[in-house]
């Protein structure tokens, strides 16, 4: 089959067919760009955090009245945790890592007032935190009980002896010097020194360019707040959650409110709610392209079969096969497909360099382009496919009549 006299039939029906193919451009543009972005955003959400955050719980308990004793408190609620059937560990914390909240600041290497510093999210927990969290300390140790400070202490504001830091932040500060057992100083040059590392674990806010930089001091939070991190057994989670609050509100109901008892798959859910939103839209996105595309497609199809119909019998009365008729109909729509194809790349790569230089996304990943190609190119096969399979089954003696 000749191409030129599809090509001629074509640009007698021009308008149809040029709408059809700045459609496809568009889409391909479009598309393309959507599913690099919901990619890119479903990466980021589903990125490693580095803690067991299937199997946590965590909760908050908040003192009030002048018969609230915090240290008490915590040392009886974590008594009756740690008891609790199907409990791994639990640790008091001074903040839930992942949940858009906490607390912040930069440490630096020596005790010089022009040295650079770099900001660290830090938490204050004790020495069960390791197993609480379910991180790995691949250099070094946890903290040792004696270590822990209460909030009572007469030392509680200076800076702990004793930190951990994840591997992340030791080459921030370091670079590819050992971080074990090397001196931190924080803004009054008050040092500690680096007694385990952690493999990798993820702090409060997941948009934070430094969102790995973490750091552990040995230290019970002050009241009356404070929260609780429980990690339960693979399976165990989901029963655990009404038993623990019911325990902890047994425990002390006058003096103290036990509230946000939930999953961390909850609170880490919530942080990447405006990514899920964003990587939701753009998938509704591309599926409605697709289908108007489609739609399109079928409908400059199925008015060319109509229009055709006398052109379509005298082909079939002068000897045309039925499969003729469908490859016809078949590389005309390839054509018109690759021509949108063919302008749309360009737009692509153009919409893209537009918005990595606006908003400083990461540039496309040309997988994606032939991607996007393919599946427009099995778009138009499908959209045709059936108005073809009409368009075949014409009888050569339509050619006889007038239309």
């Amino acid at each position: 089959m000749e191409i030129r006299p599809i090509l001629s039939a074509m640009w007698r029906n021009r308008t149809g067919s040029v709408l059809v193919a700045v459609q496809i451009a568009l889409t391909l543009a479009i598309v393309v760009n959507c599913m690099f972005m919901a990619k890119s955003r479903i990466e980021f959400i589903a990125r490693p955090s580095g803690m067991d955050i299937e199997n946590i719980i965590t909760a908050q308990s908040l003192g009030f009245g002048s018969d609230y004793r915090h240290d008490e408190t915590i040392d009886a609620d974590l008594r009756a945790l740690r008891a609790l059937p199907g409990v791994i560990a639990v640790t008091p914390a001074s903040g839930i890592p992942m949940s858009g909240s906490g607390s912040a600041t930069g440490y630096k290497t020596s005790m010089d007032e022009d040295a650079p510093r770099e900001t660290a999210n830090y938490y204050r927990f004790d020495e069960h935190a390791e197993q609480a969290l379910g991180v790995k300390i691949i250099e070094g140790r946890g903290f040792t009980e004696l270590e822990v400070r209460r909030a009572d202490d007469e030392n509680y504001d200076r800076m702990p002896p004793q930190v951990i830091i994840t591997k992340a932040y030791a080459e921030r500060l370091f670079g590819d010097e050992p971080a074990l057992g090397q001196l931190i100083y924080d803004g009054l040059n008050e040092s500690a020194e680096v007694v385990g590392i952690i493999e990798h674990q993820y702090g409060a806010w997941v948009h934070w360019s430094s969102f790995d930089n973490v750091m552990w001091f040995p230290q019970r939070q002050e009241g009356p707040s404070i929260r609780y991190i429980i990690r339960a057994e693979p399976g165990q989670r989901d029963a655990l959650i009404p038993v623990v609050e019911q325990t902890m509100q047994e425990l002390n109901s006058s003096s103290r409110l036990v509230r946000n008892v939930r999953t961390m798959e909850e609170t880490v859910a919530t942080s990447y709610e405006g990514d899920f939103a964003i990587a939701s839209t753009l998938i509704v996105a591309i599926i409605l392209l697709f289908v108007i595309t489609g739609l399109g497609i079928v409908g400059l199809a199925s008015f060319t079969v109509r229009q055709r119909t006398k052109q379509i019998g005298t082909r079939r009365a002068i000897g045309a096969r039925k499969r003729d008729i469908i490859r016809y109909f078949l590389t005309e729509n390839w054509l018109m497909t690759t021509i949108g194809i063919v302008i749309g790349t360009v737009l692509t790569i153009s919409l893209n360099y537009a918005l990595a230089t606006a908003f400083e996304i990461e540039r496309l990943n040309y997988v994606y382009l032939v991607i996007g190609m393919g599946m427009l190119w099995l778009l138009g096969f499908v959209a045709v496919a059936e108005p073809a399979r009409r368009a075949s089954n014409v009888s050569p003696a339509v050619a006889t009549r007038t239309v």
